[in-house]
């Protein structure tokens, strides 16, 4: 079978938030330039949208990118970002390089 992914992903463990509306704390598991995969949350459909929060090494805030549910598996979600501006994708860059 072949691999679809656009970006490598990376085991990490990092904090992160869903705002459902509400916000649920969960783990992440892996992690991509893409998207990440977490656990501990709730179950939701195929296309649901969200919002991500990650605190990412490097800025003094949160950070907050939207997504979309693209499967679920067992407690885990695996989440496709949006768009993200400049520092947060090199932060991001910058813990998946670690």
């Amino acid at each position: 079978m072949q691999e679809r992914r656009k970006h490598v992903r990376k085991s990490v463990s990092v904090p992160v938030a869903l705002l459902l509306p509400d916000r649920v704390e969960v783990e992440s598991r892996d992690l991509s330039l893409g998207g990440i995969f977490i656990s501990g949350g709730r179950q939701l459909p195929y296309g649901s949208k969200l919002t991500v929060v990650l605190k990412l090494p490097g800025l003094s805030e949160e950070t907050q990118v939207e997504g979309t549910v693209r499967w679920a598996q067992g407690d885990g979600l695996g989440i496709q970002f949006g768009m993200m501006g400049a520092r947060e994708t090199a932060a991001l860059l910058s813990l998946l390089k670690d």
